[in-house]
This record gives structure tokens, sequence and C-alpha cells, in this order.
């Protein structure tokens, strides 16, 4: 799927209504009710493009008894935003990127910098470890999902890297996958899907590239 996944993006962001839909909701959250009435629309029009969003992770729903309350999804609408660029321009493969990471080479020549990127790196990795070390067992087991976003997208980072790149799974050889770590497949599969570490089209999945999914290294 990997370039299908940024072209799906772009063709969500192809209309004008969705467009204004993401910028009301960039002042919070709207319920489909209230879109429709300030878009002169009719709520129907707002669940069908609504659709459209949700599929390419731009919003997030939820219901509360008979409403439907909509707000962005604002990882993913970042993340999407850059994955064209970030692909165009990925390392060795453009000359201008290239000629980009050569300047940057030499800019992290400096001793601060350079010091700075390697504790970083540091922490990095020994968050990591300890996180592995408290929910994994010795034989590779997950004890419990975790509630905390940044070690949940570890642990699923974990798993996802035993997972072939290029190939595709149907949805039961994933549950078999997710079921060597953790009997509740179903929700670990949605966690795969909703932080962008695998796509699905029609109970066939597989891997996205590493640059779609949500890295934990970004949150704070």
């Amino acid at each position: 799927m990997q370039l299908d996944k940024i072209v799906n993006y772009h063709k969500a962001l192809a209309d004008p209504t969705r467009v204004r839909m993401l910028l009301l909701l960039a002042d919070g959250e709207w319920n489909g009710q209230a879109l429709a009435e300030k878009l002169c629309l009719s709520t129907a029009t707002i669940t069908h493009h609504a659709a459209k969003l949700r599929e390419v992770s731009l919003i997030h729903e939820r219901r509360d008894k008979n409403t439907i309350y909509f707000s962005l999804n604002h990882y993913f609408l970042k993340a999407h935003a850059t994955a064209l660029t970030d692909r165009i321009y990925k390392k060795g493969d453009n000359p201008i990127a290239m000629d980009n990471n050569k300047a940057t080479a030499r800019q992290s020549d400096q001793p601060a910098a350079s010091l700075d990127r390697d504790q970083d790196q540091d922490q990095q990795s020994r968050l990591e470890q300890s996180v592995l070390r408290n929910f994994i067992t010795a034989e590779g087991r997950l004890k419990h999902i975790p509630a905390q976003l940044k070690k949940k997208l570890i642990v699923l980072e974990h798993m996802v890297s035993q997972l072939e790149r290029g190939r595709k799974y149907t949805e039961k050889e994933i549950n078999l996958f997710i079921k060597g770590f953790h009997d509740d497949f179903a929700t670990l599969r949605r966690e795969f899907i909703m932080h962008q570490f695998m796509y699905r089209e029609q109970e066939v999945y597989e891997l996205n590239p590493p640059e779609l999914w949500t890295h934990w290294q970004n949150l704070r």
C-alpha cells in the first residue's frame, strides 16, 4: 500500500467541503448537525465527507447517545502532510536531498549538537529497553497492553518489527501473529491501524512505511 495511502490522503483533501470541515474542527470538536448547519449542508452529506476523512485518519469520531462528534487527528494530519515530501526526498534517492544531507552532516560536526543528539538517543534507547523489559516476558509474550501512549507505541513497534515488509497478510494471519504476543488480538489489531503501523483494505493487511508510523520518539 505505501504510495496508495499517500495518494488517498491527497484525494481526501481534494474537496472544498472536507477542507472547510477541517478548518472548523481546528477550533475544537463539532457534532454532525452543527457542521451541517454551519456549512449549509445536509447531515447525510457531512456523514459522507466525514467517512472520507476518517478513512485516512484525519479525524476522530465519538458517539454520545445519538449524536456523533468529530475532532481533528492532529498527529496524522501532520504526518500525512509531510509523507509525500519525505518519500520524494528520501535519503540517497534524490540529488537535492543528498545535498541537504551533506549540509546537515557538516552542521552535525559541531561538538555540542553531536553531544546533545547522542544523549537524546541514549535516553530513548534506555527508555525503550526499560519498557520492553517491563511489558514483554522472557518468552516474548505481552503481559498487558500499556495504558500510556508512549509505552504502548514502543510495544506496538516492537511487535510490527517482526512482520515482513511488503508482504500482504490476511486478517486471520494477523490475528494469529498477535495471539503469539497477547490474546486480545482485536484490540491490538485496531491499534496497528489506528497508529498507522499497518494499512488495511478489504481485510488484507500490510505494513506502512516507517515514516507513516506514530513514532513514540516524537511524543513529549
